[in-house]
């Protein structure tokens, strides 16, 4: 962990992946990760946390299967949401994001419960392959 401030645009730049979170910092037993996104992730559930998500450029759109229904909920540059535990849902962006997570530490990025792994991405970490 550093002592020293940490720009986030500066570690945004440090890498090109796709949906391949990147941990910048701990708060106790938490990562602070950061990820570009674009495009459509899988549906996933993390059973036992809640995922809080910050959109820092560009928009976002978390689908949620819920017990009322589906839903999509859109999330702007600046705004936050948090996804209750338990809930079903899949992250999108159709025009790409800069995003901000705040999870227990060790979280997959593919929850507990998801669809298929596509072929480009990590089945036990959820992170992008290199290609």
């Amino acid at each position: 962990m550093s002592s020293e401030p940490i720009p986030l645009s500066k570690a945004l730049a440090s890498f090109d992946a796709l949906w391949s979170p990147r941990i910048v910092t701990r708060v106790n037993d938490y990562d602070v990760r950061i990820a570009k996104v674009e495009g459509e992730h899988i549906w996933h559930v993390h059973d036992n946390t809640d995922e809080f998500f910050l959109v820092l450029e560009g928009e976002l759109r978390i689908s949620l299967r819920e017990p009322d229904g589906e839903r999509t909920v859109l999330l702007p540059q600046g705004a936050v949401f948090t996804v209750p535990r338990g809930t079903e849902h899949k992250p999108h962006a159709p025009s790409g994001a800069a995003i901000l997570m705040f999870e227990p530490t060790g979280t997959p990025t593919v929850g507990d419960r998801h669809d298929e792994i596509p072929e480009h991405v990590d089945s036990t970490t959820g992170h992008a392959l290199s290609t």
